[in-house]
C-alpha cells in the first residue's frame, strides 16, 4: 500500500485531517506514513487558509499500535541502519513538531493508542480519550527502550508512575490517562461521529480556534471522566519506584511481596519477564531525561534507537511478539548482574 493509501489527507472548511489508514496492521507507523503527516503539517502550519488539525485512525480497534516494529526486523540482515535511521530520526523529529505546532491539533485516541501513537498524540493540545483507549508504552515487551519522547515526558508524570510504566508496560484505560497527563477530554465513541460533523460545519478562524474547539468538545464530552486505577497505587509506587537502581525496586516489590502483597508480587513478575538490558538502560534512560529538554530528550533517544539496533534483545523480543508469536523470549544476557554499567552507557553513545 502506498503512502498515499495509508496516510488519508482531507481538507474540510478550514480543517486538515488526518487518517492513518492501515487498520490490518492497527495502523501501526511505517517510514512513509510518517514523511507524509510530517510534510502534511509543516505544509499546513503556514496555510492560512487552515485553522485545525485532526488527527484519526482508520478502524475502531486502535488509533495507533506504535511503529511498524516487524519492517524492522525483517531488515535487520539487510541494511537496517539506513531505513531506522531515516524511520526514527523522522518520527521523533514529528512528535518534537506536534509538541510545538502553532495551531490546534485534535487526536481521537479510540482502543489502542501504543508507542509510537502516544509519540502522535501526548504533545497534541487538544487529546481525547474514549471508554475503549488502551494506552502504553510496551517497548519493554520486545527488548527496546520507551522512545518518542518518553524520556520528557514520563518524568512528568505524578510521582514516580513514569518509571512504573516504563519497566512493566502497564496498559492504561481512559481514567488513567487523564491521571498521568496524556488525555484531556473523554468522549464515548458513539459521539465522535457527531463531533465530526460539528467540527465540518463549524466556520474556522485562526485566531478562535483553539476557543472554538473548546466550546464543542466541552458540549460533547459531558460524561465523567473515569476513576484512575493508578492514582490508587500512586502510594505504592512511590514507594518502591523510587529507587535508583533496579536491583533496589526489586528487592523492594519482593519484601512487599513476602508480606502478602500481591500486587507488588505481580509486578515483580512482570519486570522479570522483560528484558535485564532493556530494563537497566530503560532505569538510567528516565534518571538521564528527567533535566533535559524535550529536544534533548529526542537527541538521546535518536543514539539509543540506533544503538538497539545492534542488540539481540531488540530482534528477539520482537520474534517472539510478532514473528513466532511464542511469547517465549530468550533474552540475552539472562541475569541483571551480566548487564554492566559500562554496558549501560554504551547504549547512550553516538
Amino acid at each position: 500500500m502506498d503512502a498515499q493509501a495509508s496516510v488519508k489527507v482531507d481538507i474540510q472548511n478550514g480543517v486538515g485531517w488526518i487518517k492513518l489508514n492501515r487498520p490490518q496492521a492497527l495502523n501501526s507507523l511505517n517510514v512513509e506514513m510518517v514523511e507524509t503527516i510530517s510534510t502534511q503539517l509543516k505544509e499546513w502550519q503556514t496555510d492560512n487558509k487552515i485553522a485545525l488539525i485532526c488527527i484519526h485512525g482508520e478502524g475502531s480497534k486502535g488509533f495507533c499500535a506504535g511503529g511498524d516494529m516487524r519492517k524492522l526486523y525483517d531488515l535487520k540482515n539487510t541494511g537496517i541502519e539506513n531505513y531506522a535511521e531515516r524511520f526514527f530520526s523522522t518520527e521523533y523529529q514529528l512528535d518534537y513538531n506536534i509538541h510545538h505546532y502553532p495551531k490546534p491539533i485534535l487526536v481521537y485516541m479510540n482502543g489502542i493508542v501504543m508507542g509510537g501513537g502516544v509519540g502522535l498524540s501526548v504533545g497534541a493540545s487538544h487529546r481525547i480519550v474514549t471508554e475503549t483507549t488502551k494506552w502504553a508504552m510496551p517497548e519493554m515487551n520486545i527488548g527496546f527502550f520507551p522512545d518518542v519522547g518518553a524520556s520528557y515526558f514520563l518524568n512528568r508524570m505524578p510521582g514516580h508512575v513514569g518509571r512504573y510504566l516504563a519497566l512493566t508496560a502497564n496498559i492504561l484505560k481512559a481514567g488513567d490517562v487523564f491521571y498521568v497527563g496524556a488525555g484531556d477530554y473523554y468522549l464515548e465513541n458513539a459521539k465522535w461521529d457527531g463531533v465530526i460533523k460539528e467540527i465540518n460545519e463549524t466556520n474556522w478562524h485562526l485566531e478562535s480556534a483553539h476557543q472554538k474547539l473548546n466550546l464543542i468538545l466541552e458540549k460533547s464530552c459531558i460524561t465523567p471522566e473515569p476513576s484512575s486505577s493508578i492514582k490508587l497505587l500512586q502510594k505504592k509506587i512511590d514507594e518502591h519506584f523510587h529507587f535508583n537502581t533496579l536491583e533496589e525496586i526489586i528487592a523492594s516489590l519482593e519484601e512487599s511481596a513476602h508480606k502478602g502483597d500481591e500486587w507488588a508480587q505481580a509486578t515483580v513478575d512482570i519486570i522479570l519477564s522483560k528484558s535485564p538490558t532493556s530494563l537497566k538502560v530503560t532505569l538510567y534512560q528516565l534518571q538521564e531525561g528527567k533535566l533535559k529538554s524535550l529536544k534533548e530528550c529526542l537527541d538521546m533517544e535518536m543514539n539509543l534507537a540506533m544503538n538497539f539496533m545492534k542488540s539481540h534483545d531488540f530482534y528477539e523480543g520482537i520474534r517472539s511478539v510478532l514473528v513466532d508469536k511464542d511469547y517465549n523470549p530468550k533474552w540475552e544476557p539472562i541475569s541483571f548482574n551480566s548487564v554492566t554499567e559500562d554496558k549501560v552507557t554504551s547504549f547512550f553513545q553516538s
